[in-house]
């Protein structure tokens, strides 16, 4: 999947252009890092992934207008929000990102295209697997990739970048037509992040909030889950049991007892409360 190059400067012009700022120096000092760095782009022509996706975390500057200059009205009135508060955000942010590389951004990659192999991936954008393994060897965060998997399937940047994504991005992901919902991991008894998912509101029973929804998988095993549940009735639950979380079967018996069986045990529904 090759395509043409963004020319760098014009890149740089729209950076500079969300920052609010004029000169590669003001520029430099919003990335953190030293002017010299900013002309090398210029002289390679190229502007490295991570700078444009700072910038997008930064300001909330579309990030395929950053890109491709597309769009070109999204942000270009915002002016002057290179503030503090902003930089304070983008560090907190930029740390995240960095520390997120690795297997850990790869995986969110794979998720965000719906490949379940590094070969797909490889095939898919035309590189080397060798390239894609050195990531995790190195822990290294491929910001460029990151940028085409967010155009390029509609993912939240932040959360591919971080692993994180705000209440506020799922409301706005949900209102942009399919909604979504948290998916988590079941691990050795805890719940782990993984990241979200679309869901189609017909799997959803009359009188549940969506919002309240997470998909849950362990194993080979997937649930959707209606977190904040407390009244027990018969069915399939996640339960806290001495520390530990898992899915369980669970049935009524006279004299106010519960039966309770690991759901891996019996065929379980797919629907679950905690």
């Amino acid at each position: 999947m090759s395509e043409s190059k963004p020319n760098a400067s014009e890149v740089l012009d729209r950076l500079s252009s969300s920052y609010g700022v004029t000169t590669q120096k003001e520029l430099a000092v919003c990335l953190e890092i030293s002017p010299g760095n900013v002309s090398a782009w210029v002289q390679r022509g190229s502007v490295p992934g991570n700078a444009i996706i700072k910038c997008a975390l930064d300001t909330g500057a579309d990030l395929k207008w950053l890109v491709t200059g597309l769009f070109a009205n999204a942000n270009i009135k915002a002016t002057n929000v290179y503030k503090s508060t902003s930089v304070d955000r983008g560090k907190t942010l930029l740390k995240k990102m960095l520390s997120a590389g690795g297997k850990s951004v790869l995986k969110r990659i794979l998720d965000a295209y719906g490949f379940t192999t590094q070969k797909e991936l490889s095939e898919y954008l035309e590189i080397s697997t060798g390239t894609i393994s050195t990531w995790v060897r190195r822990e290294y965060f491929p910001g460029d990739v990151v940028i085409t998997c967010a155009l390029d399937t509609g993912a939240s940047l932040e959360w591919l970048a971080t692993g994180e994504m705000n209440t506020e991005s799922q409301e706005e992901s949900a209102t942009s037509g399919i909604p979504t919902i948290f998916k988590k991991i079941l691990v050795s008894g805890k719940l782990d992040d993984d990241g979200f998912c679309y869901i189609d509101e017909s799997f959803v029973p009359e009188g549940v909030d969506i919002k309240s929804l997470n998909y849950v998988r362990s194993g080979k095993s997937a649930w959707l889950i209606e977190m904040g549940v407390n009244e027990i009735s018969n069915g399939s639950w996640l339960l806290d049991i001495d520390g530990a979380l898992d899915v369980y079967a669970v049935s009524k018996r006279p004299g106010n007892k519960l039966r309770v069986i690991l759901a891996k045990m019996v065929s379980s529904s797919v629907w679950l409360m905690k």
